[in-house]
């Protein structure tokens, strides 16, 4: 069995400038945004007491982002406050102006038009940014990389959208996105990887991410938490990881909790940065075959790569059966304890942590974090069962692939 990898993070410092993007009253800011949504509710933070006295930690607490604008999944948290500021800056307003009624409403179709937003996807952020678009009465045009489900693919096609699945990797799909959208009058890219000159969209995604770790941070005072000593989080480009270690850093700038960034080891171009050291990207390329598919990227967020090498503690690069392993863990765990529907990349970290507390070999690691009967963990489950039959095969027929 393949085992599980790490890095602890001795990555040299930078001047640190891309903390700021993640300040608290922009993801106020952004929270207040998604609130105006009459679709919104907040999403349930599950505390787990009987697993974390079987795991040897005093709490465990998971956001359960299965409910998320019935939409199954985190990332429309992301597109839709990206789509709005962007709307907002062509404008001439600042977003706090522009909630969804306004965003929906005549006055301002007749002021701003029709735009075109392009995006590639494994399926969740497209599906949000489809379904944002479709609500906002704007077009949208999705590739999704080689291995999507049809599920998945369907779910975004239910939104209006144009989706096509090719014959491409991810990263690749986001090179003709950004193509496409260069080509097309109106058309505007909103994706949740940044590089060198596309860096205003992501920072805006990363800041609409923050609304779920805001939430988090609030349902942990009403469960009398002051703030978690351990925070687990998944990655892909890093995105969702530099959002919530960016939240952390600036909410608890004296005392942070020590953040575990969770990669699929099929694509962990995070992991692979910290081993070396140098502070460098580095860029896992090919198929990058995984259960999971939003974990699948293998070239990382330029700004969330800064905030991650100056304040996450440790990586973690998980093979599949880590984040089958917590799938089944939270679907039907210690007797007493709420069950979490969690999908291939919205348990990987939780099945991470399960396996560094109850597994000798991992020990090395859990006594360097620390992780013990006074840890207060936080763990974000990304999706529910975007995949239904695939998740079923995992967690009912024990498959691992």
């Amino acid at each position: 069995m393949e085992t599980i990898k790490w890095a602890v993070n001795h990555m040299p410092k930078t001047e640190d400038s891309q903390l700021k993007v993640m300040a608290l009253d922009e993801v106020e800011k952004a929270r207040a945004f998604h609130e105006s949504f009459p679709q919104y509710s907040i999403t349930p933070l599950v505390k787990l007491d009987k697993m974390a006295g079987r795991l040897g930690l005093k709490e465990v607490y998971v956001k359960d982002e299965s409910y998320r604008f019935g939409l199954n999944a985190f990332k429309v948290l992301g597109g839709s406050f990206a789509m709005a500021r962007y709307i907002a800056q062509q404008v001439g307003k600042d977003v706090s102006e522009l909630p969804y009624n306004v965003l929906t409403s005549d006055e301002l179709r007749k002021t701003f038009g029709q735009a075109t937003f392009f995006t590639a996807t494994d399926g969740n952020h497209g599906r949000g940014v489809a379904w944002a678009a479709n609500k906002l009465g704007q077009k949208c045009v999705v590739l999704m990389p080689k291995g999507t489900t049809q599920t998945r693919l369907n779910n975004i096609l239910a939104e209006g959208a144009q989706a096509t699945i090719e014959e491409y990797n991810y990263d690749e799909c986001v090179r003709m996105a950004n193509d496409l959208a260069n080509k097309t009058e109106h058309g505007i890219m909103v994706q949740d990887t940044a590089w060198d000159g596309y860096e205003e969209i992501p920072a805006w995604i990363m800041q609409g991410y923050g609304t779920m770790a805001s939430e988090a941070n609030e349902q942990l005072d009403d469960f009398g938490c002051e703030r978690p000593t351990h925070v687990f989080i998944q990655a892909g480009v890093g995105s969702l990881a530099g959002a919530v270690q960016g939240y952390f850093a600036n909410r608890y700038p004296e005392n942070p909790p020590k953040v575990i960034v969770v990669e699929a080891e099929a694509a962990a171009c995070l992991y692979k940065g910290a081993a070396l050291g140098t502070g460098e990207l580095q860029i896992v390329d090919g198929d990058m075959v995984t259960i999971m598919a939003g974990l699948a990227c293998g070239e990382p967020n330029t700004i969330s790569w800064d905030i991650l090498k100056n304040h996450v503690d440790s990586f973690v690069a998980a093979p599949d059966w880590v984040a089958a392993r917590g799938m089944r863990m939270l679907a039907a765990p210690v007797k007493g304890d709420s069950p979490v529907t969690s999908g291939e990349s919205g348990a990987a970290p939780f099945g991470a942590l399960s396996c560094i507390m109850c597994m000798d070999e991992y020990k090395e690691l859990r006594e360097h974090l620390g992780l013990d009967e006074s840890s207060k963990v936080l763990l974000f489950s990304t999706e529910g069962d975007t995949d239904p039959e695939r998740y079923e095969s995992i967690v009912w027929g024990g498959n691992s692939r």
